[in-house]
């Protein structure tokens, strides 16, 4: 009975993924771009925070997505996604189903990037152009050569990073693509402090404690500025910060500020989880 049980819930849990690839799903997405295209002429663009909905993203990053890619335009639809489990439920796997978009789906799970593989081998169809996957433990050392070994060079779309560990560094060292759009990983718990946990290259999570890892919000803008990059807004929780290359539609997407956008209750409430480490290491990057 378990094993029947088991099979049963995946196919169910195909049938509800299937459909967030539909007909239907596509055209109102397409029709959201074409009137965000149309607000843009007219001057009307709404903010960034009422543009949010989730298809395939874990929060709501993929209508921020596509409301950022309507107005600085769709350049060639590649992408790179760094910790992205499966690749289904990612913030990328609505641009690779519902837009037609390429790239890398990243992760240091063999089950995972097994489980991805077989999907995409599907899903849509068995002849889509799919994505690419890689296995692999990333680093700072490494993941120019990984992004490189998959055929990805120069623009891109969108890099999405979630590693839960070195995902500061690792953008750091990351040099050869360059995304108009970056999505990060920070670490709201470290409230306003512009620090980041020391790089270990041999991390993996949770560590020595579930909180010791990753980098400020503050700390994540300065790298953003220093690469380029301005802060135009985040998920509603606040950790997911988004970020657009500069000289990409600067008035109609404006930088916002870290205090905008950590606003939602349970920010304050993750302070609390600072106080165990504390008096840890810490590294203060230049501004």
């Amino acid at each position: 009975m378990g094993l029947i049980k088991d099979f049963l819930k995946s196919r169910l849990y195909i049938l509800k993924v299937r459909d967030r690839f539909s007909a239907q799903v596509q055209i109102s997405q397409r029709e959201l771009f074409l009137k965000y295209q149309q607000w843009h002429k007219k001057g009307m663009l709404p903010k960034i925070d009422d543009t949010g909905f989730r298809v395939f993203s874990q929060y709501e990053e993929d209508g921020k997505l596509l409301f950022i890619l309507s107005v600085i335009g769709m350049q060639n639809k590649t992408f790179v996604e760094i910790g992205s489990d499966d690749g289904i439920n990612s913030n990328c796997a609505n641009l690779a189903l519902n837009h037609g978009y390429h790239g890398l789906f990243l992760d240091g799970n063999p089950k995972s990037i097994k489980r991805g593989e077989r999907f995409y081998g599907k899903y849509p169809h068995p002849w889509m152009y799919a994505p690419k996957f890689k296995c692999a433990k990333v680093t700072a050392e490494n993941i120019n050569a990984l992004v490189t070994e998959a055929g990805l060079s120069g623009d891109i779309d969108v890099l999405s990073i979630d590693i839960d560990g070195n995902d500061y560094w690792v953008w750091n060292a990351l040099e050869t693509v360059s995304p108009n759009v970056v999505i990060i990983e920070t670490h709201v718990e470290f409230g306003m402090r512009n620090i980041v946990v020391p790089y270990d290259a041999n991390y993996f999570f949770p560590g020595k404690h579930p909180v010791y890892h990753g980098a400020s919000p503050k700390a994540m803008v300065g790298l953003a500025k220093k690469k380029g990059y301005r802060l135009v807004g985040a998920n509603e929780l606040g950790f997911n910060f988004i970020f657009v290359k500069n000289g990409m539609a600067d008035e109609e997407i404006p930088e916002v500020s870290v205090e905008s956008v950590l606003t939602h209750p349970s920010v304050k409430e993750s302070w609390a989880r600072f106080e165990p480490i504390k008096d840890w290491e810490f590294i203060e990057p230049q501004s």
